[in-house]
C-alpha cells in the first residue's frame, strides 16, 4: 500500500505491516534499505512482543518455558486493514491460539503510519485484551541507505546525536554485547565531536551499539560532508544502531526500543527482563517514532 503527499512517497506491506519504501517525491531518492537478502532481507521490522533475544532462545513466565526466537514473531504475520486517510493507514495483528501457544497473552496490536511534510511518524498501539497483566516488549528496526552517494563509502560517513532538549551530548555509552546475541554488563563510552561520531569500519564488529536511559533521543545520518541527509526522532529510552558486523552492508538501523534483549546469565521469568513493559488487563500502551527526510 501507497501514500504519498507533497515530499514523499511511502510503500507498506501488509506482512509484518513493514515500511518497504521512502522515497523523496521531487529526486526520486530512496532511503530505505531494499532488503537485499545477501546483507539483510528486510527494511523496517516491528519488534513485538520481544526485542533482541532471549537466552537459548526460550524465556519462563509462571514456571514453565516458551520457545522465542529473536525480536519476537509479529513481524512475520500477516496484518489486517485497518482504516486509511489521505495522509494515513493502519494495520492490525490480533493473538489466535498458534501466538497464545509460545506467548501466553491475548493482544491487540496496531501499527500505523502518517505523512507529515518531509516525515513518516510510525505510531504502535498495544492493548491486553487478556484478563491478567501482560508483559512485552517493542522495537523499531528500519535500515537507511549509508552511504546515501552513489561512490562514497560507509566509512566515509558519520552518525549525528542530540538530546531530547536539542542539546549536544559530550559522549553515549554503550552496553557492550556478548555471545549469542545477549549483552553484557560491560559498558563502553563513544566521545563525541559537537555530537558526531565516525562510522569506522569496525565500529559494528561488536554487534549493535545499545544506547540505554534516554541518553539521545534523535539520531541522524550524515555524508561525508557531514550533511545530515535523514534522522530519526523518539521518546524511546533505548536506542539500536546497527550494520550487520564486518559485511560493511551498505545500510545503517537506527532502532528505537522499549525493551531489549537478555542479558548474559540472566535466568528470572518474563517479569524480570531489563526493560519489559507490562499492561493492566484492558490497557492500552501508545508510541512512535518519527523518519525525517532531509535531503
Amino acid at each position: 500500500m501507497k501514500l504519498e503527499n507533497s515530499k514523499l512517497i511511502i510503500t507498506i506491506n501488509s506482512h509484518g505491516a513493514e515500511l518497504r519504501s521512502v522515497k523523496n517525491k521531487e529526486t526520486d531518492r530512496e532511503y530505505l534499505w531494499n532488503a537485499d537478502p545477501n546483507f539483510w532481507g528486510r527494511s523496517s521490522p516491528v519488534l513485538f512482543p520481544f526485542v533482541g533475544g532471549v537466552r537459548d532462545k526460550v524465556y519462563r513466565y509462571q514456571g514453565k518455558e516458551y520457545p522465542m526466537n529473536q525480536h519476537g514473531f509479529a513481524r512475520d504475520m500477516d496484518f489486517a486493514f485497518v482504516k486509511r486517510s489521505e495522509n494515513e493507514v493502519w494495520f492490525s495483528l490480533d493473538s489466535d491460539e498458534t501466538t497464545y501457544q509460545i506467548y501466553p497473552f491475548r493482544f491487540h496490536l496496531e501499527i500505523g503510519y502518517h505523512l507529515e511534510e518531509n516525515a513518516v511518524k510510525v505510531m504502535w498501539k498495544v492493548k491486553n485484551t487478556d484478563d491478567k497483566d501482560m508483559y512485552f516488549a517493542i522495537g523499531a528496526h528500519p535500515a537507511f541507505f549509508c552511504p546515501i552517494q552513489e561512490g562514497e563509502r560507509q566509512s566515509e560517513c558519520y552518525l549525528n546525536f542530540r538530546k531530547a532538549d536539542g542539546t549536544v551530548p559530550e559522549k553515549f555509552c554503550n552496553t557492550v554485547f556478548g555471545q549469542g546475541g545477549l549483552v553484557t554488563a560491560e559498558k563502553k563510552d563513544y566521545i563525541l565531536q559537537d555530537g558526531i561520531l565516525p562510522i569506522a569500519e569496525d565500529l559494528f564488529d561488536g554487534d549493535a551499539l545499545v544506547i540505554e536511559n534516554n541518553q539521545v533521543q534523535r539520531v541522524a545520518l550524515m555524508d561525508h560532508e557531514k550533511k545530515e541527509y535523514l534522522a530519526v526522532e523518539f521518546d524511546a529510552p533505548l536506542v539500536g544502531i546497527w550494520s550487520p558486523p564486518k559485511k560493511q552492508a551498505p545500510f545503517v538501523c537506527i532502532e528505537p526500543w522499549y525493551g531489549r534483549c537478555d542479558s548474559e546469565g540472566f535466568e528470572g521469568e518474563l517479569k524480570d527482563r531489563d526493560w519489559e513493559n507490562i499492561l493492566e488487563s484492558g490497557e492500552e500502551f501508545r508510541a512512535e517514532y518519527r523518519v525525517v527526510v532531509l535531503a
